[in-house]
């Protein structure tokens, strides 16, 4: 995979991510609403959910309502799984929270499956959550 392909990728996962952590903060998720979010433009997230819905990730209701369909809420719950364990890891070393999310952003992407499911049972051996 190239590393355009990568980071667009990347932005589609962070785009599933946000859907999910926004449908577990308000009653219905909307496209302004990633955008206010993320601090993104309209336009781009507007071209962000087609690429979703194009891809099956998300549905779009007549009221202009984001949902994730099955397989986009599996990508969106396996990136928010590795973003908050290892910020939570961070945080155990004594990283800053801030530091450690935005950190987190840019490892969750990039981490083998397998190198994570290590990482994983080890983090959650250390911080007693086994």
């Amino acid at each position: 995979m190239s590393y355009i392909q990568h980071k667009a990728e990347e932005s589609l996962e962070d785009y599933l991510e946000t859907i999910l952590i926004l449908s577990k903060r308000l009653s219905v998720v909307r496209s302004i609403d990633v955008a206010t979010e993320l601090n993104f433009s309209k336009p781009s997230v507007s071209v962000a959910m087609k690429n979703l819905r194009n891809r099956e990730y998300i549905t779009v209701s007549e009221d202009g309502y984001l949902l994730l369909t099955d397989e986009g809420k599996k990508i969106a719950e396996s990136v928010y799984e590795r973003h908050t364990l290892l910020t939570d890891w961070l945080v155990h070393l004594g990283v800053d929270p801030q530091i450690a999310a935005n950190d987190a952003c840019k490892m969750e992407h990039d981490i083998t499956p397998e190198s994570y499911e290590a990482m994983k049972k080890c983090i959650l051996s250390v911080l007693g959550r086994d």
